[in-house]
């Protein structure tokens, strides 16, 4: 069972696992932290699991003025200061990929290791033009019942919520040179058919310096749902072990 803790806003967020590092997981836009059914088992057997939802998703009440992913990051950094109170590894799905990477940026002592899923830095890397969302559409019927279950702000608010992320997601930008600076271990994960380009996905693997690269084949940005025991078996493998040493190295040759 969920709670609510005071961390940027007033957070509600979920826990599993009694032993290991701290992970935290930060899901994607338009969604709670529902959407980590196929990990949060899984991952709870190895490290203490946090789902925080963030401001307007969830079970998380909706804030006055626009959305924006640096004000979640600085509500993740919150959270981390006063729940988890250690540094944690963040795992990031779509908007929650996002905000882990801001969050690596800005406290990096924070952070031990990142996995980001389907990420972006800038609203030019998107597949689909995000004018084209109704938010009554077919397209966010599956979102708008997830919303309408969990929300305290109510069914009504949908179109404003909705709205909100729209102009989130157009206005995005996070220049390359601030992506240089990320210290942590970085695994940049993205399916060959998601929803952010894989031009997009390689340059943001190439501005962080300590980073790797995977390339899911036959996925799209549902991946950790679609192939989930893949997913779960890469990520626990990059966040328990040392890099592995290759034979004929490049880019991380000294």
């Amino acid at each position: 069972m969920g709670s609510y803790v005071e961390a940027g806003v007033k957070t509600w967020f979920d826990t599993a696992g009694e032993r290991g590092e701290p992970l935290v997981l930060l899901h994607g836009g338009l969604v709670g932290n529902d959407a980590w059914g196929l990990q949060m088992t899984v991952f709870a057997e190895s490290f203490r699991v946090f789902a925080p939802e963030r401001r307007a998703h969830g079970h998380t009440p909706d804030v006055d003025g626009p959305l924006s992913y640096e004000d979640m990051a600085a509500d993740t950094i919150a959270f981390l200061e006063r729940v988890v109170k250690e540094p944690a590894h963040l795992v990031g799905w779509s908007d929650g990929g996002n905000v882990a990477l801001l969050v690596a940026i800005e406290r990096p002592d924070l952070v031990r290791k990142v996995v980001v899923m389907g990420a972006n830095y800038d609203a030019d890397g998107l597949v689909v033009p995000d004018a084209d969302l109704n938010p009554d559409g077919p397209e966010l019927a599956m979102f708008k019942t997830l919303y309408e279950a969990a929300s305290p702000d109510g069914p009504d608010h949908w179109p404003v919520f909705v709205g909100k992320i729209l102009e989130m997601w157009k206005n995005f930008h996070v220049p390359l040179e601030r992506l240089a600076v990320i210290e942590p271990p970085t695994l940049v994960l993205v399916g060959d058919d998601d929803a952010i380009t894989l031009e997009h996905t390689v340059s943001l693997y190439r501005a962080i310096h300590d980073s790797a690269l995977a390339v899911l084949p036959y996925a799209a940005h549902l991946v950790a749902l679609e192939q989930a025991d893949v997913v779960n078996e890469m990520i626990l493998r990059f966040l328990q072990n040392d890099p592995p040493t290759t034979l004929m190295p490049i880019r991380r040759a000294t």
